[in-house]
């Protein structure tokens, strides 16, 4: 028997607790709010001091601030963490995902302090969370894994004979941590020192450790993960699977549950194995070990000693609640059912909605929450989110803003009431990838399952399309929202309003609506006595409205009656149709209308950051798209390119600088 098999805690470690603190922020820390409260305990938020008004601080019992906003100030702090426990009488912390979820020093402290860690023990932690000491361990545990190089040895020369031995194309990724962070895919030989210097550096700058491995990269691969979950008292058991397969950056956008790739029996095979690799350290807590498939055979790549993101779809398949029984595990009881009696329930979806621009390569996109709107829940349709209208996203955390989760029967109605429910959602004031997200789960190709974990790479700009051309409805939709804004305020008098020209009973409005490629719409807007009617070129439609709710129009155009939704910030009006999603700038006829183009031709900062390389010189000839410098922001890397032929006449800063929003980065001149 290993000796990793011993550490794990006695049932009498643990207790029945009465405060929980949790050790997290945004949706997973509400989430674990509701389900403590379920269970009868107090509960303590904690927070930095740019979530002083998130909504985790205000669902809890009590709140403590940690710090400033940088995470290593806060929610990584192990130490001010510990004194919130104290401060608080808080007997156990929930570290959710993320943050010191996976960490072992955490657990460590909090066990030397006689606190409870919601989670498996740190020899657990250790024995599981480094990528090649775990390989290792699955390897004497007999469980399949993918040919690599998995040795402490990280020089060069050993990493580029490993690479050679196993063949091209490899994967490089980080030994400690997740989250697609630290992982390159290389085709080519003469990329590997280049891309293993990359990861090296990011890995050391999200997980405190650049240790990378290299294994071989699985062609046109599926990414397939098992949810296990195991007690003080030796029980553990396997969830089903779930399939992560759509992903950027090694990031997962979509989940199922369960996998649309396997059948019976390879389910039975794959959840087997799981419960073998778990059981190679008598795991306790939630867990999941993750595979890669190319449709036929499976893999070990790592486990996760913690809940993830996308247990939701496991919980709606099962009918468990998984926070519930992380608890109870830390309680000390015994999982309250056997295999057996773990049953599979219909399909489910889900899409992780984030603050970023699809359109500017996914960069994350910060600022107050002008307008949330979220479909009900209910009828197989569930939104966990940490976010409310008026909260600002802010560039030191992760940029998920919401999981929009369904369940149908079949795989099919999921997918579709996925799709509802997502063109049922309005996020502004900041960019969000809702869109992109509906444009995803209605390709064809992934209704059909024919995918991979490069699919979205592939099919990015198909996923991304340009808005199209607004129509007549879509006009009338935007004009129809400014006339129940303007009804609606009755402390704001309109002057079209008070001064339109009106002959003969009737009064004319012009709206002048330009739409993102810069094509402008004259319409005018005849009302008064009688049917109102809308002036579209040499067009006269019928035109009428009624408000259905705060944001639900009613919009009658030519006579045929429509839903829409729509959104006013400004003079940006943001309008909902049966043709889609569209945003008009309604010009303002008393200013002016010139728009600086920042950055469009310049090399500025789109968000605070760090520089963590610097891969131009001064002097030097950039052709257009020439990588100059990348930016360490959110946690993931970007690398900014020349906007244009010419000359780097100065860099503004180097490597560890802190750089903050539209600062230029560095001055190029344009080619003759």
């Amino acid at each position: 028997m290993n000796t990793i098999m011993k550490t794990g805690a006695p049932s009498g470690l643990y207790r029945r607790f009465r405060t929980l603190l949790i050790a997290n922020r945004g949706e997973i820390a509400c989430r674990i709010i509701r389900s403590a409260r379920a269970l009868g305990l107090r509960t303590v938020a904690v927070y930095s001091e740019a979530d002083a008004n998130a909504m985790h601080v205000a669902m809890a019992d009590d709140a403590v601030l940690l710090g400033p906003a940088r995470a290593r100030d806060s929610y990584l702090n192990i130490d001010r963490i510990i004194a919130a426990c104290k401060l608080t009488g808080a007997e156990a912390v929930h570290p959710g995902y993320g943050f010191l979820s996976e960490s072992a020093e955490f657990a460590k402290r909090l066990a030397d302090e006689g606190l409870v860690f919601v989670g498996p023990t740190a020899a657990m932690i250790e024995a599981m969370g480094s990528k090649s000491g775990s390989k290792m361990l699955m390897e004497k545990a007999g469980v399949p894994l993918v040919p690599g190089y998995h040795g402490e040895a990280q020089d060069d020369a050993t990493l580029t004979a490993a690479a050679a031995r196993i063949g091209f194309p490899v994967l490089v990724k980080a030994s400690a941590g997740g989250g697609g962070r630290g992982m390159r895919i290389v085709r080519e030989a003469d990329q590997l020192l280049p891309s293993i210097v990359s990861a090296k550096r990011e890995a050391k700058a999200a997980f405190g450790d650049d240790q990378i491995l290299i294994e071989k990269f699985v062609d046109n691969p599926r990414h397939i993960e098992v949810q296990v979950i195991g007690d003080s008292h030796g029980n553990l058991l396997s969830l089903f699977e779930r399939e992560c397969t759509l992903q950027r950056r090694h990031q997962k956008v979509i989940e199922e549950a369960p996998s649309p790739t396997l059948d019976s029996k390879q389910r039975d095979a794959i959840c087997a194995v799981a419960r073998k690799a778990a059981g190679a350290v008598n795991y306790v807590g939630a867990g999941t070990i993750e595979f890669v498939s190319n449709g036929k055979d499976f893999f070990f790549i790592e486990m996760n000693t913690r809940l993830q993101v996308e247990h939701p779809v496991t919980e709606l398949i099962t009918g468990i609640d998984l926070v519930d029984w992380q608890l109870r595990v830390a309680f000390g009881e015994a999982l309250p059912l056997k295999q057996a009696d773990i049953k599979l329930n219909g399909h489910a979806v889900e899409a992780r909605v984030y603050a970023e621009n699809p359109a500017k390569n996914f960069m994350p996109s910060v600022g107050r929450i002008r307008t949330w709107r979220t479909p009900d829940e209910g009828h197989g349709l569930r939104i966990d989110s940490g976010y409310r209208e008026g909260d600002v996203v802010s560039p030191y955390y992760d940029a998920m803003l919401a999981k929009v989760i369904a369940w149908a029967p079949d795989r099919a109605s999921a997918i579709d009431r996925l799709n509802g429910g997502l063109n049922a959602m309005d996020v502004r004031g900041i960019v969000s990838n809702i869109p992109f997200l509906s444009a995803l789960i209605t390709h064809p190709s992934v209704r059909a399952n024919a995918i991979d974990t490069s699919f979205i790479e592939r099919e990015l700009t198909a996923l991304t399309p340009p808005q199209g051309a607004a129509g007549d409805l879509e006009l009338a939709a935007a004009i129809a929202a400014v006339l129940v804004s303007e009804a609606e305020d009755a402390t704001r008098t309109s002057p079209w309003q008070t001064f339109g020209w009106m002959p003969v009973g009737k009064r004319k409005r012009k709206f002048v609506l330009r739409a993102p490629d810069g094509e402008a719409h004259d319409v005018m807007l005849n009302y008064g006595r009688g049917q109102s009617g809308l002036v579209i070129g040499a067009r006269t439609i019928a035109f009428d409205h009624s408000a259905r709710s705060d944001n639900e129009i009613d919009v009658v155009c030519d006579g045929m009656r429509t839903s829409t939704a729509s959104v006013i910030d400004g003079r940006e009006i943001y309008v909902r149709t049966r043709n889609g999603r569209f945003e008009l700038h309604w010009v303002d006829p008393f200013g002016s209308e010139d728009e600086e183009q920042t950055g469009e031709d310049r090399l500025v900062a789109p968000l605070p950051g760090t520089v963590v390389a610097v891969l131009s010189e001064q002097g030097a000839k950039v052709k257009k798209g020439d990588p100059i410098l990348t930016l360490e922001v959110m946690k993931m890397e970007q690398v900014l390119r020349a906007p244009f032929a010419g000359i780097v006449k100065r860099l503004n800063y180097k490597v560890g600088d802190i750089v903050p929003e539209g600062a230029e980065l560095a001055e190029i001149e344009p080619a003759a």
